[in-house]
């Protein structure tokens, strides 16, 4: 069997925070950038700021998403679940939808459990190769 590649586009540190007005600000002057990205899921805010990726809203809510370390931006969710299954990783939550596009979590072997989004074209191309 032949997977297609997987080409991963972006990776964001996560950062966790109660206020996310108030995490912007340093960021802004660190990264030199403003947000890519702004957004409510759920009940948190979300905003994507250099390589930052920062989560706000109430520790119980944050908590939801705290297993992940990581988000990775792929060119091919569907590629990506095959490569994950032949590499023994298990889909912790299964595909989902949000206003950047397609996205699940997984465990790799090992124990390092990572969110994978598939951005909207509009992303990719005002992110990535903007």
């Amino acid at each position: 069997m032949t997977f297609h590649k997987t080409t991963i586009l972006k990776t964001y540190a996560r950062l966790w925070t109660d206020d996310l007005d108030m995490s912007l600000g340093l960021l802004r002057e660190l990264t030199g950038a403003e947000p890519d990205l702004r957004f409510a899921f759920d009940s948190v805010e979300i905003a994507a700021v250099g390589d930052f990726l920062v989560i706000a809203g109430p520790p119980a809510e944050r908590a939801r998403y705290a297993h992940a370390s990581a988000t990775v931006i792929v060119d091919d969710l569907d590629a990506l679940t095959e490569t994950l299954a032949a590499a023994g990783a298990e889909i912790t939550t299964p595909e989902g939808t949000s206003a950047t596009g397609r996205f699940l979590y997984a465990r790799h072997r090992g124990g390092a459990e990572v969110e994978y989004v598939e951005w909207v074209p509009e992303l990719v191309e005002r992110i990535v190769r903007g």
